[in-house]
């Protein structure tokens, strides 16, 4: 296990160092709390924590196995928080989990594979004591809108990349890699879509239940979060239709295109149909055949054929064929 942090917070200050081995309880004041971060625990480690803290062994279960979906559990006098982290590798979105255990006096985050430490969090929220001052409720608030404002960067990356194919369609042909991206993305999405909907209920929650540890003001707080996922499940509803669009467009203009170029080919043909029928006809090289001994019967063939022709292409060019 990687101890990222551990300290004791008192009146919005940050007052020592702690171990994970030493308990903290201070009921009757919301300010002196624990908050320990910790990354990847092994099971003993996690046992050491449930033992010194209270943790229900469903909760540490879940904590170690690190495959649930964002929720709220309430275990007696204690909140356990399970989230889920995003970032954008190439095209595809690789998540993570950040459980948290909420008691009056600690609040312990458990994260596993997310590349987004807390340390930066942390720092802001030491800077401006007035919402550590509150107790835990507010630093859980700090560390769920943290996470959901993570989402943001890979949203607006994606967009970009989409903005970019919707422009190459309407310059030219989509390739096969392209279209692939396409489809990849949406699929990206969808599961995006599946990681949202829980997180959203989980500020929802926070937002409409009494739950133990959360006050009854910070529950704005809470809704603002919420407001933060809704907004973020909006641009990525656009992004779906989006990406539908785009391909749509350019399977319209590839139709559009290949019936151009169908015209065109057409038009060649039946431009091309009137020499090679007269010629084919005189080629025949019967010996009683009409016109064979007339003077000038070969340039009045020629004249005929080019005014044929001229005539053709004259009107397909009127009819925009070619």
């Amino acid at each position: 296990m990687t101890v990222v942090a551990a300290y004791l917070y008192r009146h919005g200050q940050r007052v020592r160092e702690v171990s994970i081995d030493e308990k903290i309880d201070s009921p009757n004041d919301r300010s002196e709390f624990v908050w320990i971060g910790i990354c990847d625990p092994t099971d003993d480690e996690m046992a050491t924590l449930a033992k010194h803290y209270g943790f229900h062994p469903l909760a540490v279960e879940d904590a170690v196995n690190a495959d649930q979906l964002p929720k709220v559990d309430v275990y007696g006098d204690q909140l356990f928080v399970v989230a889920r982290t995003a970032q954008l590798e190439g095209d595809r979105i690789v998540y993570a989990e950040t459980a948290i255990f909420v008691g009056h006096s600690h609040i312990i985050s458990v994260r596993h594979g997310s590349a987004r430490a807390h340390k930066v969090l942390r720092a802001e929220l030491e800077a401006a004591p007035t919402l550590l001052i509150h107790g835990v409720d507010y630093v859980l608030h700090a560390v769920l809108d943290f996470i959901v404002d993570g989402y943001l960067p890979l949203i607006e990356t994606i967009e970009d990349g989409v903005l970019t194919m919707e422009q190459t369609a309407l310059d030219g042909f989509l390739g096969r890699d392209e279209v692939m991206r396409i489809f990849t993305l949406r699929r990206e999405l969808i599961k995006f879509q599946r990681i949202l909907g829980p997180m959203g209920e989980v500020a929802g929650k926070m937002t409409r239940l009494d739950l133990p540890c959360i006050d009854k003001e910070a529950k704005h707080y809470f809704s603002d979060v919420l407001d933060h996922v809704r907004r973020v499940q909006t641009r990525v509803d656009g992004l779906r239709e989006v990406l539908t669009s785009v391909f749509e467009l350019s399977a319209l203009l590839e139709q559009q295109r290949t019936g151009a170029i169908t015209r065109q080919l057409a038009s060649w043909a039946a431009i091309l149909a009137v020499p090679t029928a007269i010629a084919g006809i005189y080629g025949m090289n019967f010996e009683h055949m009409p016109e064979l001994t007339t003077r000038y019967g070969y340039f009045v063939v020629l004249a005929v054929i080019a005014a044929i022709c001229t005539l053709l292409y004259a009107r397909f060019k009127r009819v925009g064929w070619l």
